[in-house]
């Protein structure tokens, strides 16, 4: 379970944004794709997630796979805490992509 973003998806050139995640295989919803590792993080940077747990706002700097999340105002993914969940079936070669925010809401 801990590998499955490694068996999942694959990094390759984005036409969202530089590099991107893509589905190596079906990807059913609701399946578990990984958590975002890395350090945490004090201040914003290019791969810092930032997630509100019970402590407050906690942020990582990407080490993984993850940090080539790209946006979209239509994802089929979201995190539930550091954790990455497919909101609907992802398809072979598809683009993994999640919503960055609020800040984000009139870029496609």
């Amino acid at each position: 379970m801990k590998d499955d973003v490694y068996r999942l998806t694959v990094v390759n050139e984005s036409t969202i944004h530089g590099k991107g995640l893509f589905a190596r295989e079906e990807i059913e919803i609701d399946s578990w794709l990984g958590t975002y590792e890395g350090p945490e993080a004090s201040r914003n940077g290019s791969h810092v997630l930032w997630v509100y747990e019970d402590d407050g706002l906690v942020g990582r700097s990407g080490r993984n796979k993850l940090r080539y999340l790209n946006h979209s105002t239509n994802p089929n993914a979201e995190f539930n805490g550091f954790d990455l969940f497919a909101l609907r079936d992802i398809s072979v070669g598809e683009e993994v992509t999640i919503h960055y925010g609020e800040d984000w809401e009139d870029i496609n």
